[in-house]
């Protein structure tokens, strides 16, 4: 059940990911660079096979990148599994540092700087669109770096190489599912995040108080706690699941 409890932490994560400043407002200029349509004709709603097609091989792309970071993380954690109390404890110091970041304890200089990824020349074809996701992956870090950072640090106190790579993954879920909600009806994106942008400062100082939490039960050696309580809220069919 401990594997659940990540999971949701991770999915969670991507979706908080999702609602950050470097990613929601800036959706339809995504969109409309990797498709070649202007913002107008996106929120026209045509050529949706067209959008939804392009807007799926971007959040690939960028799935690709963190999923690779999730292994990366996980396989370091087991070639040092002899010390993964102290690889957990440590890395519970570094996320509860991130989680203080968000929070505007203090901030940390790397962290606040825009990581945009400037392309001169709109990808041709259906694989470019991969490789731009792939690109504003790594544009994206240092803006959406603290809880990325907190995720990778739980994939790397994970007990198995594929377990730390599945939670890269879900995250990865929790950041493109949203995404191409928001393709499939532009229309309402801009409605909703219209009234929602007014609360992105809130949800980042959620994001800071989720890593705080993972934190401190990273370092306590405690994360079963949120196991046990996510126990009572569980429907019998996921345990079978599971």
């Amino acid at each position: 059940m401990e594997a659940a409890a990540a999971i949701l932490v991770a999915l969670t994560a991507g979706v908080l990911s999702f609602l950050s400043p470097c990613v929601l407002p800036l959706v339809p200029s995504y969109l409309s660079f990797v498709t070649g349509m202007n913002v107008d004709e996106l929120r026209a709603g045509r050529e949706r096979g067209r959008v939804l097609t392009h807007a799926t091989l971007f959040v690939s792309g960028f799935t690709v990148v963190f999923v690779l970071l999730g292994a990366s993380a996980s396989f370091l954690g087991q070639a040092l599994r002899a010390y993964e109390v102290w690889i957990a404890r440590a890395g519970g110091v570094l996320v509860i540092v991130l989680g203080l970041h968000l929070l505007g304890a203090f901030r940390i200089g790397a962290l606040m700087r825009e990581g945009r990824v400037q392309l001169s020349e709109r990808p041709e074809g259906l694989i470019g669109a991969v490789g731009v996701g792939a690109a504003f992956a790594a544009g994206w870090t240092p803006c959406i770096g603290p809880v990325l950072g907190g995720i990778m640090t739980l994939a790397a106190s994970s007990a198995t190489l594929w377990a730390g790579t599945a939670l890269l993954l879900v995250y990865s879920l929790g950041l493109a599912i949203p995404f191409l909600l928001s393709a499939l009806a532009l229309d309402r994106f801009f409605v909703a995040s219209g009234r929602f942008r007014r609360w992105i400062p809130w949800l980042e100082r959620a994001s800071g108080a989720l890593l705080l939490a993972l934190g401190l039960l990273l370092v306590t050696g405690s994360f079963t706690v949120l196991t046990a309580w996510l126990v009572r809220f569980t429907p019998d069919f996921i345990y079978e699941l599971i």
